[in-house]
This record gives C-alpha cells, structure tokens and sequence, in this order.
C-alpha cells in the first residue's frame, strides 16, 4: 500500500509543478496588466495637459534670427501657423486624434483640444490661399499655399497609409517654404497683402465659426428652439400666447467634448491675433481697429484661464455649482461681439 502511494504521488510529480508553474505565470501576467493600466493611467493625465502658450514676438524675432532674415511683413503670421501645427504633432503625448492604443485611445478631452486648434489653422491657411497672398482675384495662387492649405484638410484621424502626422508635416514643410521664399532679401517671390479686405474677409468666417460654438457651449443648461418659437407665432393675433417648443440641450456626454474644442479653438486664436497685431499693425491703426484686436486678445486669454476643476462642471445658470460651459461661452461671445465692430470699422472708408 505504502508502495502505490509513492508511486501514485511520483507519477503526478510533474503535474504538480506544472500547475505551480501556470499559478506563476498567471500571477506575472495579472501584475504586468496592472502596472500597464497603472503607466497609461498617469501617461494619460500627462498627454492630457493642454500646451502651454507662447509668446508671438519674441518667437517671431528667434526664427528671424534663426534664418538670418528681417521679419518682413507677414513674418509673424506665418511663423505662428508653423508653430501652432508643429504643436498639435510635438506635445506632449504627440498628435493624440488617431490613436489606436491606450492611453491616447481613451483620451476625449485632448483630441477635441487639438480639433479646436486644427479648425483654427485651417481656416487660416485657406483665408492665406484664396485671399492674403493675392494681390486680386484674377492672380494667381502661391504654390505652397496649394500644398499647406489641403494638407491641413486633411482626415484627422487617419493612423497609417497615410497617417495624419505625415500629411501635416508636409503642410508645415509648404509653409516654410513659403516662409523662406516671403521673406528672401534678393527676390521675394511669395506675396502676402496686409489688406483691410484680406482681414475682413476672414474675420467674417471667425464670426460664424464663434458663434457656432458659443451656442454650443449655452445649450448646456438647456435652451428654447428660436425655430419652432419663430414657427408657432400667430401672425394674425399678435396677442395670441407665444409658445417656444421643445428645448435645445448639449447630450451631457458632449459638454466636456464642446468644452475642449472651444479651448482649443481659443488657443491658437490668441496667437493668431498676436500675429495679426504685429503684420496688420498700420491698417489697424489707420481704421482705428487696434482697441478691437486688444480687446479680442483680452477675452481670449480669459478663455484660457486655469482649470482647477478635475471635470466640466455643468451646475445650471443660477445654480450652486460653477458652469464652465458658460463661463466659456461668455468669453467667446465677446470675443464675437469685438471681431463683429472690427470688421465694421475695416470695413469703413
């Protein structure tokens, strides 16, 4: 009998280890699952961090130094654009849109972030294609401009063939072209027209593209609909009762997605109209249109103040919690509401 039981426990000799084997195995592969979950956790809340702004000038006069060039007009202006696009592709985390992997696969608020920023800096590159750097309409577009301008167009969540990160970096690379041949001491061969229309014309799509989003950003405690208002109006008893019809509100699994975007958005205005400041300088002051670019650049920077909150916050108008949505929207509003008197005063004789 006692000879069976050490045959019967040698036989399962081998079993017994392979089972303390596969209790090991399993044990490292729980502990490397947590400390990656543990790693993307804190490389998300870095890639997270919105980028810090910078100041336009005293970039404008490096680069110029740089390249060994006099910061000619429209210097400043295309220098920013570089330096906005190359941000969006060298922050921290990288260009985070098309991400197909942990952290950045899970990140909402960044990628709204940097979509904000890119609607900005497309509009920019088609405003210095179809406008700035034509002197009329019948002139001819500046070759770089056709390659940075669709470049920027492009998808933004591509991840490969091509990805997003190649097809902006060419956009960039138009740019610099575009830069160095603006900016050539011999021959310039690039143009750019600091022109009171140039500006006009795309502060006009600015105004629609604020205004889209500081409705946005209101509708997240809830408004009436202006249309079924409009369309419930009785025209022919003008002291019939109004009714305002259902409601228009932001999907609360939207508010921080609208909240982000707007960030972004105001981000790279602020620099862009640092730059306009210094190359649209002696229109400016000709249509007395400085104190609006100010007080565009004030509101903007509001838009910018820091966070202290972990999440968006969306207490109603009067409520006890903050809004931030509408805190938001205010600053872009006024922001609006500049552009508005300064395309009026551009627009003057």
């Amino acid at each position: 009998m006692a000879g069976k039981i050490r045959q019967y426990f040698s036989d399962r000799k081998d079993d017994i280890a392979d089972y303390s084997g596969g209790g090991v195995v399993g044990k490292f592969l729980v502990a490397v699952v947590v400390v990656y979950l543990l790693v993307t956790l804190v490389l998300g809340m870095i890639w997270s961090s919105e980028p810090e702004g910078f100041s336009v000038r005293e970039h404008t006069r490096s680069v110029a130094n740089e390249m060994q060039r006099e910061p000619v007009t429209g210097f400043a202006t295309t220098v920013t654009m570089i330096r906005l696009a190359e941000t969006l592709l060298d922050k921290s985390g990288g260009y985070i849109s098309n991400d197909i992997f942990p952290p950045g696969l899970w990140l909402d608020n960044m990628p709204n972030w940097e979509y904000g920023a890119l609607v900005q800096l497309r509009d920019l590159s088609r405003a210095m294609r179809k406008d700035i750097s034509r002197s009329q309409s019948q002139s001819a577009e500046d070759p770089d401009l056709t390659i940075a301008e669709p470049q920027f167009h492009f998808d933004s969540g591509s991840w490969a063939i091509p990805s997003t990160e190649a097809e902006y970096r060419r956009g960039i690379n138009a740019l610099k072209s575009y830069l160095d041949r603006l900016s050539r001491p011999e021959q310039p061969s690039a143009q750019f027209f600091a022109r009171a229309d140039n500006l006009a014309n795309w502060l006009a799509d600015l105004e629609t593209r604020l205004g889209s989003l500081s409705r946005t950003l209101g509708e997240s405690v809830g408004k009436a609909s202006v249309s079924d208002a409009v369309s419930n109006i009785n025209p022919n008893d003008p002291l019939s009762e109004d009714t305002m019809g259902e409601q228009v509100k932001t999907s609360w699994t939207k508010i921080d997605d609208v909240f982000y975007e707007a960030r972004g958005s105001s981000w790279a205005l602020l620099h862009i109209f640092r730059a306009i400041e210094v190359d649209f300088r002696k229109v400016l002051a000709d249509k007395n249109a400085l104190a609006s670019v100010k007080q565009i650049i004030i509101e903007l920077e509001g838009a910018q103040g820091d966070m202290w909150s972990p999440v968006v916050l969306n207490g109603s108008g009067f409520g006890v919690l903050a809004n931030h949505s509408l805190t938001m929207a205010a600053y872009l509003s006024r922001a609006s509401a500049a552009i508005s008197d300064m395309r009026d005063l551009l627009s003057r004789g």
